[in-house]
């Protein structure tokens, strides 16, 4: 089925939109990665299926949290920082890793290194180069299998309509998404 060029246009103004958000050196306007050891509080989060707990957080602009995300889940979730934009373009992104096969409802591929390599180099599994950079290595976010505990570390900046969601093909649809609220 072609594609509409309203679709086109979309997905080019998103990406503009979403290129304009990082930096290379993974700044984003509402913060960036630290250190774990930078940390100043930790959260514990929850990631069962369908559902963050808690669900939503507060934090102080300039904080650096330490985020352990304990997935107690049977399927495989994300951890991603973001606005709802940036959410709805890491979900295309993640469908086509899904299609792909490089991830699974209950895991990654890790026999699929040298695909992930090459794909990071805006080629699919094909060479297909429209599949671009389909790699799970952004700043912002972490997956996490089930009964397995990953961490990620953020400065947070002043923002407005920050969200932690799971990009997972139908996780944030599901209810898979959390606000993150900063504080002066």
């Amino acid at each position: 089925m072609p594609m509409s060029p309203r679709f086109f246009a979309a997905a080019a103004l998103l990406s503009v939109s979403l290129s304009s958000q990082a930096s290379p050196d993974g700044h984003y306007a509402f913060g960036h990665p630290a250190a774990a050891e930078q940390a100043t509080r930790t959260v514990e989060v929850t990631l069962g299926d369908m559902y963050f707990e808690p669900q939503s957080l507060t934090v102080k602009k300039g904080e650096t949290v330490r985020f352990v995300l304990v997935n107690k889940g049977r399927l495989l979730h994300e951890f991603n920082l973001g606005d709802a934009a940036m959410h709805a373009a890491h979900q295309q992104e993640m469908l086509k890793m899904v299609a792909s096969g490089v991830l699974t409802p209950t895991g990654m591929k890790h026999d699929m290194a040298g695909m992930q390599h090459g794909m990071a180099h805006g080629a699919g599994p094909d060479g297909d180069a429209s599949m671009g950079g389909m790699k799970h290595d952004d700043p912002n976010s972490v997956l996490v299998e089930p009964g397995k505990t990953a961490e990620l570390t953020w400065t947070f900046a002043d923002a407005t309509g920050l969200e932690f969601a799971c990009n997972l093909p139908g996780h944030y649809q599901a209810g898979m998404v959390g606000k993150v609220a900063i504080s002066r």
